[in-house]
């Protein structure tokens, strides 16, 4: 992806590269929601609440591979950038050696500690026997979900957003025809109940994974995994310490993020188990509204490093803008079209119409938040394609811990459930305002070199 181009060019080139990325997140959770929407028509309310209530214990656990994705994915652009193949090798091998350890230590501790940290959580115990075995089950499975992650991550570096894409709709088609089967024990399946869901998500992934090892050796992709970059699996202390010195501020972010969203969902579960269901509901509907947004910053991320590692920095100012300018687009559009279609959206995946009038209360809230939390993450993304982390981090950090969690608590008191809301809409708002004066004032003014 040549970034030094008239500008209209690398609009479309842009543009280009974004659909694939946005239709492969929206896939990457149409199996979570396919699930979701399974188990709320199919077993209740309080099913979707058991659900529920393993988001924010999701995201805690990939704080570690999300940050480790985002590290090597400046890398490999810059890699890919600077065309040294036996630089991009040794990034890969090397993350891949990491994910392996760290996620198997993830799934196993996991498992352990799943109960006890379901009544930190203050999970209802009308909930507790659903909860407990759908959450073992997925935290089980977790290294596969690692090291699909960190894959399409590398992938995406090169400028390949096509692979993934096509990779998910198979986890897609899993999870459409495996859940519904394992819940009631269609065509001779033992009925499996609540972990129907978990096992379609893992085998999606088990699948996706095996389709990507012989897709890109058919096609002799330049990624494909091969013996050279099987001999680069291990430990390599200088690489290792570049990556994890990318990843490691990215991972305190979103584990920070994480601590604030089991905090979250500790107030919400005190609202009893209604409100869990629609706080359930109303996560699956701004995961989507944030697709844009998250791609968005995803693709920036990846042009401003190939431009960086080619020796055009200089170009990194466009691709700030029009990652902007895209946010506004798509992001606004779909914000407007979930407003819209608010109620039809919230009864996707509950059935009760007073708990689907309590979900679109909550999302009215916060909906228009996510086009600030779009601009903030293109700023984040593009500073972190430089190798400049720590400061964007600390921002993120502070306004998580001394914005959105006190006035999620203090609200709640006031205001009862919808005041969490406010409180998420408040943080978002900051965030912008924050990182877009430190984008300006602070790091367009420091000298942007190559880190490898």
């Amino acid at each position: 992806m040549d970034v030094a181009q008239p500008s209209q060019a690398f609009w479309k080139r842009f543009l280009i590269f974004l659909l694939p990325l946005i239709a492969t997140n929206i896939l990457q959770s149409l199996s979570g929601t396919i699930n979701t929407v399974f188990v709320g028509q199919m077993m209740g309310v309080n099913a979707v609440a058991a659900v529920a209530v393993f988001f924010p214990i999701l995201f805690t656990l990939l704080a570690f591979i999300i940050g480790l994705s985002a590290g090597c994915t400046v890398l490999i652009g810059q890699a890919w950038g600077a065309r040294d193949h036996d630089k991009l090798k040794r990034i890969i091998g090397s993350t891949l050696f990491m994910t392996l350890i760290g996620g198997t230590l993830i799934a196993i501790l996991g498992v352990y500690f799943a109960e006890e940290l379901l009544r930190l959580l203050g999970t209802d115990d009308e909930i507790m026997h659903l909860s407990l075995p759908y959450v073992r089950c997925m935290l089980a499975g977790s290294p596969l979900i690692f090291i699909y992650i960190i894959y399409t991550s590398i992938i995406r570096g090169v400028g390949d957003s096509v692979t993934p894409l096509m990779a998910l709709g198979l986890t897609s088609v899993v999870g459409l025809i495996v859940t519904p089967t394992l819940i009631k024990g269609y065509f001779g399946f033992p009925q499996m109940g609540i972990v129907a869901p978990a096992i379609a998500t893992i085998l999606g992934y088990f699948l996706v994974l095996i389709f990507l090892f012989v897709y890109m050796k058919v096609k002799n992709h330049p990624l494909k995994v091969d013996a050279e970059i099987l001999k680069q699996i291990r430990h390599q202390p200088q690489m290792s310490k570049l990556i994890l010195k990318l990843s490691v501020p990215t991972g305190i972010q979103m584990v920070t993020t994480s601590v604030a969203g089991l905090v979250i969902v500790g107030l919400v579960n005190r609202f009893g188990a209604e409100a869990t269901a629609a706080y359930g509901a109303v996560n699956q509907v701004l995961n989507y509204v944030q697709f844009p947004a998250i791609s968005i910053s995803i693709a920036a991320s990846i042009f401003a490093a190939q431009a960086i590692g080619s020796n055009h920095a200089d170009a990194v100012g466009k691709v700030t803008r029009t990652a902007l300018m895209m946010n506004l687009a798509l992001t606004g559009t779909l914000i407007m079209a979930a407003y819209l279609a608010s109620k039809y959206l919230m009864a996707l995946f509950i059935t009760e119409p007073h708990v689907i009038e309590l979900g679109q209360q909550l999302l009215f809230i916060v909906l228009w938040s996510i086009l600030f939390f779009g601009a903030s993450a293109v700023f984040v993304s593009i500073m972190r394609a430089s190798g400049h982390v720590v400061q964007p981090m600390l921002i993120n950090v502070a306004c998580i811990t001394l914005i959105e969690v006190p006035l999620a608590y203090l609200f709640s008191r006031w205001w009862g459930l919808q005041g969490i809301w406010y409180g998420y809409a408040a943080a978002f708002v900051c965030l912008f305002i924050f990182q877009g004066l430190y984008y300006q004032l602070v790091w367009k003014r420091k000298t942007i070199q190559r880190l490898i």
